[in-house]
C-alpha cells in the first residue's frame, strides 16, 4: 500500500487528498487512529478546531450592539424606583393626601454633607411625578375621575402639576444611619375641586310648590355610616367619599349639587365634610366634636340616609319628607349655600392607600 491513496470511484476514504473523487463527492480525512502505516493523526489544537461548533455570522456593529444589549439586560440601570419610595395615604376625614418621600442616598450617589441640597432638590423634583398617579385616581363625581376628566379636556395635567407643587412640607429629615432623607408631604383635596368650580353664581334651588312648616337649622347631617341599598340595583354598598357628592330625595329630585353653593364657599372648603360616628355622638352639649360643631352648629338637622346612589356609589338619598324640611325653609337652604353639610360614613372607607404607576 502507497503512503498516499487515491478516492476510488466508489467514495473510499482516502488520505491526503482534499478534492473530489470520480464521483464528484469531496475526499474528506480518516479520524486519526491506527488506521495503517503513513496515516497522520491530528495535533490537539487542530482537532479541537475541526471539532469546534461554527462561528456565528455578525455584521457590521453587531458586537458593539450586543455588548450593549447585554450591559442593559445585566446591569440595572440606576433608576428613581430604586433610589426614591413614596408612601400614604389619601385621608376623607381630613381632605388630604399624606405622602412621605425616602431617597436612598447611596443608590443616588449622593454624598453628604455636601449632597443635602441636592438630595433636597431631587426630592422636589421628583415628587410630582410620583403622586401624579394619585390626583389622577381621586373621584370628582360618581361617574368621573380626575383622569376622566383629563380625557374629556376639563381639566389638564399642568393643573395636576400645579396642585403636586402646592403640597405643604415638612422640612426633610436624615435617618440615623445617614443612609436615606425622608420628606413628609400634603395636599388639599379641596384645591382640585377648586379648579373644577365654573359657575359665575349659585345655581337656583328649586323650591316645593307647598312649602312645610320646618324649623330653622345651623347645619345637616347625613347618617350613613351602614351598607346601603344602591338605587336601581338588586345590591348594596357603603357610601363612598368624593369631591363632590349629590344629594337626592327618594323621588330622585336632585336637592344638592355644587353648582349651588357660594363659589367661595365651593372653591375653599368644599361640598360636604366627611365624618366618622366619634364625631358626631359625643358626651358635648350639642353631641358633637368641636371641629364638627364649627361647621354645623349647636343645634343641626340629622338625616338618616335610606339609599345610595350613582354609578360608584356616592350619593346619598335622603327621605322626601327631610328634604321638604331643608327645601321650605331660607335659613335652612342657605346651610346648602354655605356648604354646612356633614356625610357620615363608615370609617372604613375614609382612607385610601396612594396609587402608584
Amino acid at each position: 500500500m502507497t503512503d498516499r491513496m487515491r478516492c476510488s470511484a466508489g467514495g473510499a476514504v482516502g488520505v491526503g487528498h482534499d478534492g473530489p473523487n470520480a464521483s464528484g463527492r469531496p475526499c474528506v480525512r480518516r479520524p486519526p487512529g491506527p488506521q495503517g502505516p503513513g496515516l497522520r493523526e491530528q495535533t490537539p489544537r487542530q482537532h479541537s478546531e475541526r471539532h469546534a461548533p461554527p462561528r456565528p455570522c455578525v455584521s457590521a456593529g453587531g458586537p458593539k450592539v450586543i455588548s450593549i444589549i447585554l450591559l442593559l439586560l445585566c446591569i440595572p440601570p440606576l433608576s428613581t424606583a430604586q433610589t426614591l419610595d413614596i408612601t400614604g395615604e389619601v385621608s376623607w376625614e381630613t381632605m388630604n393626601i399624606n405622602a412621605t418621600v425616602v431617597l436612598n442616598l447611596n443608590f443616588a450617589g449622593i454624598k453628604l454633607p455636601t449632597g443635602r441640597a441636592q438630595a433636597e432638590e431631587m426630592i422636589s423634583t421628583e415628587y410630582p411625578r410620583l403622586v401624579r398617579p394619585t390626583i389622577l385616581s381621586i373621584p370628582v363625581d360618581s361617574s368621573s375621575t380626575v383622569k376622566d376628566l383629563i380625557d374629556q379636556g376639563e381639566f389638564t395635567l399642568q393643573q395636576v402639576g400645579s396642585i403636586a407643587l402646592s403640597a405643604r412640607r415638612i422640612p426633610p429629615a436624615l435617618s440615623t444611619d445617614l443612609a436615606s432623607l425622608t420628606a413628609s408631604l400634603s395636599i388639599d383635596l379641596t384645591r382640585i375641586g377648586a379648579g373644577l368650580i365654573r359657575h359665575s353664581r349659585p345655581a337656583d334651588i328649586i323650591r316645593p310648590l307647598r312649602p312645610l312648616p320646618a324649623a330653622a337649622y345651623t347645619g345637616i347631617i347625613i347618617l350613613a355610616a351602614e351598607p346601603l341599598p344602591i338605587h336601581g340595583r338588586n345590591t348594596g354598598s357603603l357610601v363612598l367619599p368624593c369631591l363632590f357628592p349629590k344629594i337626592w330625595d327618594t323621588e330622585m329630585n336632585l336637592i344638592y349639587n355644587r353648582n349651588m353653593m357660594n363659589i367661595d364657599t365651593a372653591r375653599q372648603s368644599g361640598m360636604v365634610r366627611y365624618v366618622t360616628e366619634s364625631s358626631v355622638f359625643r358626651p358635648t352639649p350639642s353631641g358633637l366634636s368641636p371641629e364638627l360643631e364649627v361647621l354645623v352648629g349647636n343645634n343641626p338637622l340629622r338625616i338618616f340616609a335610606r339609599e345610595v346612589y350613582g354609578s360608584r356609589p356616592t350619593d346619598p338619598v335622603i327621605d322626601r319628607a327631610d328634604a321638604l324640611t331643608i327645601l321650605s325653609s331660607e335659613t335652612n337652604l342657605r346651610l346648602l349655600r354655605e356648604g354646612r353639610v356633614a356625610l357620615m360614613v363608615n370609617a372604613g372607607v375614609l382612607k385610601s392607600p396612594l396609587v402608584y404607576d
